[in-house]
């Protein structure tokens, strides 16, 4: 990152936002050449400080090869966990589908801290002097029009560009600004997050265990001074959940330990509780003039597929090799066409993604013993069919449909 740059106030691309996906956005780009501004209201520091953030984030087969090709690999490839297979299971009970790929296909994906994630982006961000970041920044506004666009700062900064790109997240205002009006609904719950250490290995498998109050998923972390360790996303009904929160540790492990049937043996928590609510939110559009929207800003889904991140992933690689398509061969960055091509490419993949986590969410969500049924009778039809299994699994590892380049290996 080159910190002169930023004094130039001027760039290809200005993005608001620098977690996770906006970030990957900009070193894309600048593999590509392309020169962007990156402005962020957060303090680095803290965002990877030890215990800032429990969360751990799906690194699907795709991300993975997106990481590689941006070269990441080799600072990301010790820190993360395989997962070589997926447990989905109705309430612990018979019926259950195992995701397991065939041999010589590598793994389901990899399990990551979300810092260790936010780290080796900063240190990839770091040796391109494309990038511009701009960290505890502030937008005091934004202007769009056919010759540009000019973000101002809270401290005076004017930032110029050809487009604007918004990955904020969920709550983006810059979206919110330009008049997208979302889909969006609450389901009422919320996930609570923590790690666990544990007495036995499990054995890289990721544990999705659908209860009526919402699924219950524990993800296999790498082991830690010799001990066993995975990441918690248990979602409870938002009525329950600051009673839930606020269990002494030993009452809320006994309720983790009931919910998880014996599978790891003993555990302890590992790291403090956080929590946040499910929503769900998407825009049928994800462009404007000179403005594009990635990650959350354009699609926020329930966690029960862990794709949320991947998605906003998938928006990066593709519209990396749009604009860079475009520039090459003399294209403005802003030019209406080539955001159109970003759109529709876009478009089938987030809606088919939301609206699939959106389904299982309410099915899985329905109470009783007959529907229980029907659902495990469903699980085990899909466990004796290889095609279908095939299906749901390239879904996941996010190899489905026409690829961006950054995604294939």
């Amino acid at each position: 990152m080159n910190a002169a740059a930023a004094a130039t106030h001027r760039a290809d691309v200005v993005i608001i936002g620098g977690g996770l996906v906006g970030m990957t956005l900009a070193i894309g780009l600048a593999q590509q050449g392309i020169e962007s501004i990156v402005v962020d209201s957060a303090d680095p520091a803290t965002l990877t400080a030890d215990g800032f953030d429990g969360r751990a984030s799906a690194i699907s087969t795709a991300s993975w090869n997106l990481y590689t090709n941006l070269g990441m690999a080799d600072d990301l490839a010790p820190l993360g966990c395989p997962i070589e297979s997926i447990a989905v299971t109705d309430g612990m009970r018979p019926g259950r589908i195992d995701f397991r790929p065939g041999e010589g296909e590598g793994s389901l994906g990899r399990m990551y801290a979300n810092r260790d994630l936010r780290i080796a982006m900063y240190a990839a961000a770091e040796r391109h002097p494309e990038i511009a970041f701009l960290p505890g920044a502030r937008v005091a506004g934004r202007e769009r029009d056919s010759h540009g666009v000019t973000v101002t700062l809270a401290d005076g900064r004017v930032l110029k560009g050809s487009l604007l790109v918004a990955a904020e997240g969920r709550q983006s205002p810059t979206r919110d600004e330009a008049g997208f009006t979302p889909a969006r609904w609450d389901y009422g719950h919320r996930a609570i997050i923590t790690g666990l250490l544990h007495e036995k290995p499990h054995g890289n498998v990721a544990w999705e265990i659908f209860y009526p109050a919402g699924p219950f998923a524990l993800l296999p972390l790498l082991d830690e001074n010799g001990r066993h360790r995975s990441a918690l996303v248990w979602t409870v009904a938002e009525k329950d959940a600051a009673g839930v929160l606020a269990l002494p540790p030993r009452a809320f492990l006994s309720e983790v330990e009931q919910r998880m049937q014996g599978i790891f043996g003993a555990i302890e928590l590992a790291s403090p509780r956080s929590s946040y609510p499910l929503n769900f939110h998407h825009t049928a559009r994800v462009v404007d003039n000179r403005l594009a929207l990635v990650g959350d800003a354009a699609h926020g889904m329930h966690p029960i597929a862990g794709q949320g991140l991947n998605v906003g992933l998938r928006d990066v690689a593709a519209l990396v090799e749009v604009l860079a398509d475009g520039m090459r061969v003399g294209l403005d960055p802003g030019d209406a066409q080539l955001l159109a091509r970003y759109e529709r490419w876009r478009a089938v993949d987030t809606f088919m993604v939301a609206g699939a986590t959106d389904v299982l969410t309410r099915l899985f969500g329905i109470p009783g013993r007959i529907p229980s049924a029907i659902r495990r009778l469903g699980m085990a039809g899909v466990q004796r069919l290889p095609t279908l299994k095939r299906f749901f699994m390239d879904e996941a590892r996010g190899m489905s449909g026409k690829l961006p380049s950054l995604l294939q290996a």
